[in-house]
């Protein structure tokens, strides 16, 4: 079919006078044919998407039940604004509203006490309420207990979900087809035969040659961008063979992402507005949201609050992403990048940890079709130099960006620098580094879930390097006036949505806090380690001596429960002398360890094979190389050998599996020693999430104190030790 209309359409692009007779025919037959086409797609679309809904209905009401089931029938009062008796449906024992939304009109009537009106006042209060459920109860498809619900579901979303972003552009190219040739075709029918043109009224005939002209600039275009064959393509994905259950229930464990993401697409549901915009002011979101968005070079579908992300940084060109772990921050980065570059721009630059680089470069070239090409290593200038010369998107870490030379008079189209809070002190080189790029780019988008750890001073420093302007100096307002007056300041610049506002498919996550209590082996080894007044030691105590830790033995259980469940088990510890004790209590289950030592493209793979790994297997990884940038979602059980410094390590930790794509709930168990330097860190350390959540979780106004989480971990680690030292040398021994 894209071959008739390629040579078809070589014809009426090469000038001369308007097609007529003959040649206007075949022009008509093949745009009826390419109209043909569209008409196909667009039936076959909306049959899969009726399949979706027809199969969906049943898990959605029982959802909708559930809920009506926990709202006590007093709130149908609520409803009906204080105008509904309900003491005698109360008496006849309809507790709930589900009860009453199940009811019929009679039964409702027989009750002593309720008449006509009441009865119908009470039905239509329980529709109205169960209607504003349905428009929001979220069904979470759950892989460990099959159910023939859930499987026509997935059946039904796999053609769908394999035809991927491809099967938008399609549609959108057939409704744009249907629209134009479905005007076009019949005002084109009399210029087929010149004696019916020639008998036609002047204005007919004219209508008829502009039709004609019409549909081949259309036949034209439409071969020039490929639609033909784009359709026909996503005609073959729809047409699909069924699946099995199984093969669909696999597929959906690797994809889960795609699969919530269409059933939002399919019910035009997601976030409310307010979740999936960061309560921007009013004024940013307007200008945001008429950002367009171009999706040429895109390989991957969005989601509501995603292709919100990208538009904000398009619109807003200099911004922080705030987004929590697991929203997707490089995926929109990279709708971003590829907005540009089909605006015609060539070059961008992503800075990122050296952890995370492979990941940058696979993720750009699996979502969209610029070409990635890593500027580190030995060859780091060489290949500077050919993204210099031809383009694409260079992926380069922290500490090589310094040795290359300086952004010229032609800076890249866009800077991305993931992990941003790596730059939270300007003093540092990687800070200047970053600096001297941002202060040659237009466009900067800084990704980071964590923009404040310590101080609110960190959150200042990098918007500093994007809109100096819109901070007054330390101490002249802003976050010394409170949280409210520096969100108000900083509204242009931060964009953040967190998890459960926005991702309301995830599972549960069930956080436990293991408390043991400690060994006398263990209490010896915390006793020796603050006499020292050696910190990290009386952090690490509990695994000082293998054969004697509470600690070991807890976590030896865990992970032989998850064993016997088939679970996949991710053990984090700040320490490496602490994984390595607990490989060698743990044995061949381990299949890796990811730390500091482990370069980046070797971690990638130990995570690979975690995932590839069938049923249980554990993997090792040291809070601040596992915690950052590796996608660890096979993983449903996590373990947090030790509370940390900063809780946005736990939080960025425990977020690598409670992503998007997570399909099981994720349990988080903390070990945790009684009486020792756990106790005394947990309680400090929950101010500083308390700051957190004033100044940067959330994108709208909440009051604090900039200074209440002024302290560095040096001085909090001295502030233990010493408290420590005087409260045991007041015990007896």
């Amino acid at each position: 079919m894209s071959r008739s209309l390629a040579v078809g359409t070589a014809g009426a692009a090469g000038g001369g006078a308007v097609p007529s007779g003959r040649r206007a025919r075949e022009l008509s037959a093949e745009a009826a044919r390419l109209h043909e086409a569209a008409r196909a797609l667009l039936g076959d679309h909306t049959r899969a998407l009726e399949a979706v809904r027809t199969a969906f209905a049943p898990l959605r009401a029982e959802r909708v039940a559930e809920e009506l089931d926990g709202i006590p029938v007093a709130r149908l009062k609520d409803a009906t604004e204080g105008r509904l008796r309900i003491t005698a449906i109360e008496a006849a024992g309809f507790a709930t509203v589900r009860a009453v939304h199940e009811a019929r009109r009679h039964e409702l009537r027989q009750v002593p006490g309720v008449g006509q009106q009441t009865a119908d006042r009470a039905l239509a209060a329980a529709r109205q309420i169960a209607s504003a459920v349905e428009e929001t109860v979220a069904v979470r498809l759950d892989v460990d207990r099959p159910d023939p619900r859930t499987d026509a579901l997935l059946a039904a979303l796999y053609p769908l979900v394999e035809a991927g972003p491809e099967l938008r552009r399609a549609v959108d190219a057939a409704v744009r087809l249907d629209e134009r040739l479905g005007v076009l075709l019949p005002a084109a029918r009399a210029a087929g035969s010149r004696m019916r043109l020639a008998l036609s009224g002047r204005r007919r005939r004219e209508a008829a040659l502009a039709a004609v002209a019409g549909a081949g600039e259309l036949l034209a275009e439409s071969a020039a961008r490929g639609v033909p064959l784009l359709l026909a393509q996503a005609t073959a994905d729809l047409l699909r063979a069924p699946v099995s259950e199984l093969e669909a229930r696999v597929d959906f464990e690797v994809r889960s992402a795609e699969y919530y993401g269409l059933l939002a697409e399919v019910f035009a549901r997601g976030p409310g507005t307010g979740a999936a915009e960061g309560s921007l002011p009013a004024e940013v979101a307007e200008r945001v949201r008429a950002q367009p968005l171009d999706d040429r070079y895109r390989r991957v579908s969005l989601r509501g609050y995603q292709a919100f992300g990208a538009r904000f940084a398009l619109a807003q060109r200099r911004v922080v992403l705030g987004d929590e772990m697991g929203l997707g921050k490089t995926v929109q980065a990279v709708a971003a990048l590829a907005h540009l570059a089909a605006e015609g721009h060539s070059r961008f630059l992503v800075v990122c940890p050296a952890s995370v680089l492979i990941n940058w470069t696979r993720e750009v070239g699996a979502r969209s079709t610029l070409r990635a090409l890593p500027v580190h290593g030995p060859d780091r200038r060489e290949a500077y130099e050919e993204w210099r010369a031809h383009g694409g998107v260079a992926v380069t870490t922290y500490d090589t960006l310094h040795t290359l030379p300086a952004p010229d008079g032609a800076p890249p189209g866009m800077l991305v620098v993931d992990e941003a809070h790596y730059v939270k002190n300007p003093g540092t080189r990687r800070a200047r580094a970053v600096a001297v790029w941002t202060g040659a780019c237009e466009r900067v988008l800084f990704l980071t879930g964590t923009p404040m750890e310590n101080r609110v001073g960190e959150f200042r420093a990098l918007v500093h390097q994007l809109r100096p302007e819109l901070l007054p100096p330390a101490g002249q307002g802003s976050g010394a006036a409170g949280a409210g007056a520096f969100r108000a300041a900083i509204a242009p610049v931060y964009l953040r949505r967190n998890q459960k506002d926005v991702l309301t498919e995830l599972p549960a996550l069930v956080q436990v806090d293991a408390w043991e209590e400690p060994s006398p082996a263990d209490r010896e080894a915390y006793r020796a380690a603050v006499a020292e007044g050696n910190f990290m030691a009386m952090r690490r105590a509990a695994y000082a001596d293998a054969e004697h830790s509470a600690k070991l033995r807890r976590l030896r259980e865990l992970v032989r429960e998850a064993a016997e469940n088939g679970l996949k088990v991710v053990v984090f510890s700040y320490f490496r002398e602490v994984l390595a004790t607990v490989r060698d209590a743990l044995g061949d289950g381990v299949v890796g360890a990811v730390s500091g030592e482990v370069p980046a493209d070797r971690r990638q793979r130990l995570v690979d094979g975690f995932a590839a790994a069938g049923g249980h297997a554990v993997l090792l990884a040291q809070i601040e190389a596992g915690g950052t940038g590796l996608n660890l979602q096979a993983a449903s059980v996590v373990i947090l050998c030790e509370p940390q410094l900063k809780p946005t390590l736990e939080h960025q930790a425990v977020a690598r599996a409670h992503r998007m794509g997570q399909v099981r709930t994720v349990q988080v168990h903390r070990l945790l020693a009684a009486d020792t330097v756990d106790d005394r860190l947990l309680r400090i350390l929950r101010n500083k999430d308390r700051l957190f959540d004033a100044y940067a979780r959330r994108s709208e106004v909440a009051e604090a104190t900039p200074d209440a989480i002024d302290i560095s971990d040096a001085s909090l680690a001295r502030r233990i030790v010493e408290e420590e030292q005087q409260r045991l040398a007041a015990q007896p021994v």
